[in-house]
């Protein structure tokens, strides 16, 4: 058995062993170590807990492909595990409303504590409730001293299913579970004081970690072959299991009928809980947010929020909550920032602990800077990255005015938000027991924190600081830094502020690291557990048959890579190169959310404006996904002034960028269209385009498609160089006419319309007038075809972006000259 499923039976064991008591004696704790040493040693259990081991291995080892048609073939086929007194608990909690919580204050240090502050709490704290990880014993103390002492004995590691992306998923002893929710709810409270969270639990009987929920008694639970009698008839049952596209009644039943549905409740507990109303349970009402009193009379904190409780000796003397003090000292030990700085904290003793002489500690936890050099030095790059410095120290950028002031074009940044794709379908399709979930979250955790380690490096490396002539950073001229701020990277979720002339760089590599780390992930899998499986069977000659043989391939091994080729011609607008993979390609991807800003744009609303461009994002991959395409999107905005847009995003194109049937924008992209368009603004570059035409150009775009037309074609014709790249990669890559051999530069028609209306007409079963009104829609857009252009977005991606990137030799002199200067 390899570690996952061990973890697996020891959590069950375990479960089913402590029963329904609070606590137990010495000596039967004694004996439930005795086995959980065993089953990790692969030896004889103690003879008194045999049994629930032996149940523990009978329910894991009942086959995948096992499908029982009725309750009696179940009950016939595993009548041990027919029990309906032994319950095991799960328990299902996390943070709640985070962006309300870490985007409160204004300033990047608070941000930076506050989502530093819920990292420690979600990867350390909570899993050292379970004994796991360098903080425990100081997590065992505190359970001590906060009245759940029980919890200590009764959890250990094994239990946990996962504790990333700001959640948790674990075992827990039947009699506990309430317990434990508790306990995670005032974690949250005790640590950040103002952060909601959110934590259920339930009791379920071992088979329904199998085959999901089951009634009371099991014999009333509705079946397969009921199923299949009432599914037509009964509206509720049909929408119940029509969870996915399948049409196969058999494995629409199997595809609900798992452990997910278990998850599926304790989800709904969650909401129902979270939204403040009472549960059913005798437990503590969550039903109001964490709040603090104020009062008119009484001077606030920064955030406005709560009563100031001292005004501090930092630099403008501000005035900090218990809560906002928190944050900011998080965010200046996570930044390692010099030790003189920190003595405000002290100095002003902050919320000593009810009465005690004890201040608050906010312990130790790795910067996510220095996660990344950990991960240069495994992967061997760190010479190469740190090239540049010529053995100088490299720092963490302290301040968005620093990632801006060694950005191309000084004073800008940009922000990318990223999420993943597909992955709630990914979960309901494929991910059906604990020991799936447990291996999924750490495989799309490690994937996510790779891709952006892998972004960063190749296109962020040590910048140097120069001309600064703020007070508070004009001390740093000539330091080397880290041109980067990561604010979180959970689960599937990331969020970091870059230089703007890498941002779309970055958001595009993090795209492709993340599919290809997933792929990369699950072929080490499947690799390790057939080459096991083949030592174990001693079927040596297999090995070399198998992985030896000519023509062989890994990939084929992949759980996550699908064999769903798609049309290039319809889903990329690009058409300058073949994508480098369409034929097969991962079932997981990333939609990223780009906005290049200036540096003192308020962090909460280019935040605002991030999350509504990656919404965008999604909102393409969705649609795309129609067309066999799982691969990334990416949607970007450049933003010169804050007063630029009024609403959002979405309304200030509809309204502001839309002229009849021209779009003067071109927004979302395909990753392998965002790398067209870098290519293309290359090729401008090279061109030696006058930024005076560009403009003119795009000026004229609101006057027409024909005068636009014109005045391309007038100025291209007028280049002296440049003229055979600028037709290649941008007339023939993407502005082809679909009728004839031209072009229609700088215009494209809008074929992702075209092909939706076809696609609905051809594969949509519709009722006649439904029909007669696509026919009609369709004919309607032939006759009058919507075009759009991104040419506005070449113009404002042009002066970021630079033609040629500077060796680390080159950088690192030109840099010096800079700071000399």
């Amino acid at each position: 058995m390899n570690n996952s499923h061990i973890r697996t039976i020891t959590a069950i064991a375990w479960c089913l062993a402590w029963g329904e008591k609070h606590n137990l004696n010495q000596d039967e704790l004694s004996t439930l170590r005795q086995m959980r040493q065993a089953i990790k040693d692969g030896q004889d259990v103690p003879e008194s807990i045999k049994s629930v081991v032996k149940q523990a291995q009978r329910l894991y080892d009942i086959p995948h492909n096992y499908e029982p048609e009725t309750l009696e073939d179940l009950k016939k086929d595993y009548p041990d595990l027919w029990d309906e007194n032994r319950r095991i608990g799960l328990v299902y909690g996390g943070a709640t409303k985070i962006k309300q919580y870490v985007f409160e204050a204004a300033k990047i240090n608070d941000i930076r504590g506050a989502s530093a502050l819920l990292d420690r709490i979600n990867l350390d704290d909570i899993p050292g409730f379970f004994g796991e990880g360098g903080r425990s014993h100081r997590i065992g103390k505190w359970l001590d001293e906060n009245g759940f002492s029980d919890l200590r004995q009764a959890l250990i590691p094994e239990l946990i299913i996962y504790s990333t992306g700001g959640s948790v998923l674990a075992f827990c002893p039947a009699a506990l579970t309430d317990e434990l929710a508790n306990a995670i709810e005032k974690r949250y409270t005790h640590e950040t004081l103002t952060a909601n969270s959110c934590a259920v639990g339930d009791t379920f009987r071992l088979l329904e970690f199998r085959f999901g929920l089951l009634q009371d008694p099991i014999e009333s639970t509705l079946w397969l072959k009921e199923y299949k009698q009432k599914q037509e008839s009964n509206l509720i049952i049909q929408a119940y299991f029509n969870q996915s596209n399948e049409s196969d009644l058999n494995k629409k039943f199997w595809l609900r009928k798992n452990f997910n549905e278990l998850v599926g409740k304790l989800a709904n507990q969650f909401t129902h809980r979270r939204n403040g109303n009472a549960s059913a349970t005798a437990r503590p009402t969550r039903s109001f947010p964490p709040m603090f009193e104020t009062h008119p009379y009484l001077q606030r904190d920064g955030t406005d929020n709560r009563a100031a409780v001292a005004k501090t000796d930092l630099p403008g003397t501000p005035s900090f909550s218990d809560a906002l003090a928190r944050k900011v000292i998080v965010g200046q030990r996570s930044k390692r920032d010099r030790q003189q700085r920190r003595r405000w904290y002290k100095n002003f003793r902050f919320r000593r602990q009810s009465g005690k002489e004890e201040l608050w500690s906010p312990g130790y936890f790795p910067s996510w800077v220095t996660r990344f050099h950990k991960f240069l030095e495994q992967s061997g790059s760190d010479r190469q990255y740190y090239q540049v410095t010529q053995g100088k120290r490299v720092t963490e950028a302290f301040s968005l005015r620093e990632i801006g002031n060694v950005s191309k074009l000084r004073g800008f940044v940009g922000y990318i938000y990223a999420d993943g794709n597909n992955m709630g379908g990914y979960l309901r399709q494929h991910i059906r027991t604990p020991e799936k979930y447990r291996e999924f979250s750490k495989q799309v955790l490690d994937a996510t924190q790779n891709a952006v380690y892998i972004a960063l490096e190749k296109h962020l490396i040590p910048r140097r600081l120069n001309n600064l002539i703020d007070p508070d950073n004009a001390h740093r001229n000539g330091d080397w830094i880290y041109p980067f701020e990561i604010i979180t990277i959970g689960g599937d979720d990331v969020l970091l502020i870059v230089p703007a002339d890498k941002a779309l760089d970055v958001a595009k590599t993090i795209g492709e690291e993340f599919e290809r780390e997933i792929l990369k992930g699950s072929i080490l899998f499947w690799q390790i557990y057939f080459l096991h499986w083949l030592l174990e069977s001693e079927l040596h000659s297999l090995i070399r048959y198998f992985f030896f043989r000519e023509g062989y391939s890994l990939l084929k091994l992949s759980a996550f890579r699908l064999n769903k080729p798609y049309e290039p011609e319809i889903v990329h607008r690009y058409q300058g190169k073949e994508p480098s993979v369409y034929k097969s390609q991962c079932e997981l991807s990333m939609s990223a959310g780009v906005l290049i800003t200036a540096e003192n744009t308020p962090i909460y609303y280019a935040q605002e404006l991030t999350e509504q461009l990656l919404k965008s994002s999604k909102k393409l991959a969705k649609e795309l996904k129609r067309h066999n395409y799982y691969g990334g999107t990416v949607d970007f905005l450049v933003l010169k002034a804050v007063t630029m847009i009024a609403s959002d995003v979405k309304e200030f194109r509809e309204q502001g960028l839309t002229k009849g049937n021209l779009k003067l924008y071109a927004s979302p992209y395909t990753l392998h269209e965002l790398g067209g368009l870098l290519q293309t603004v290359e090729a401008l570059k090279k061109a030696k385009f006058p930024k005076s035409q560009l403009y003119q150009i795009r000026s004229l775009l609101e006057r027409g498609k024909h005068t636009a037309i014109l005045n391309y074609r007038y100025f291209r014709v007028r280049l002296q160089q440049g003229q055979f790249e600028l037709q290649n990669q941008f007339e023939e890559s993407w502005c082809k006419a679909l009728t004839n051999d031209g072009n229609l530069a700088p215009w494209m028609s809008d074929r992702r319309c075209i092909i939706r209306n076809l696609m609905l007409l051809l594969f949509v079963e519709a009722s006649p007038q439904t029909e007669f009104w696509l026919h009609y829609q369709t004919l309607r857009f032939l006759n009058k075809p919507t075009y759009e252009t991104l040419w506005r977005d070449l113009v404002d991606l042009y002066p970021f972006l630079v033609e040629d990137e500077p060796t680390p030799a080159n950088q690192g002199e030109q840099q010096e000259q800079g700071v000399k200067q």
